[in-house]
């Protein structure tokens, strides 16, 4: 069972929590459910789209920390550097990646893992790269 149901432009993949390594995160990211905005493709980090949340503190620090997270994770950078280098994100995995910003590697919390459909995200990551933004809804599973 899902404990997450995240929609990407109509696809709907489901996804477990990465409660036992990444407590505080998750806790955190599910007093922001339902969450939606959209989604960018990434400039320096491979195979992945990212939502930019600007200067949006979510008071966290680093836990279950990677900057190579595999296709299907999703993992939040809570912020730190000035956001002229890099801000608060929430990124998703869908090939190849490593976690960078234009001042360097960066490490995100992995907190969330998509179980099924990743053939499908990776079209969908592609879709972004060439044809733009779409839209992100992450609610209860």
């Amino acid at each position: 069972m899902a404990d997450v149901e995240i929609e990407i432009a109509g696809e709907t993949f489901p996804a477990v929590f990465e409660g036992k390594d990444a407590p505080k995160t998750v806790a955190r990211f599910r007093e922001l459910l339902p969450f939606t905005d959209r989604i960018i493709h990434v400039r320096w980090s491979g195979e992945a789209c990212w939502i930019p949340m600007g200067e949006r503190d979510l008071s966290l620090g680093f836990e279950n920390a990677t900057s190579h997270p595999a296709p299907g994770h999703v993992i939040v950078y809570p912020g730190g550097m000035p956001t002229s280098l890099s801000e608060t994100e929430i990124l998703v995995a869908y090939g190849p990646c490593s976690f960078a910003s234009k001042a360097g590697q960066l490490a995100g919390n992995h907190f969330l893992t998509i179980t099924e459909g990743l053939d499908r995200l990776a079209r969908i990551g592609r879709s972004v790269l060439w044809d733009g933004n779409k839209p992100i809804t992450f609610r209860k599973g």
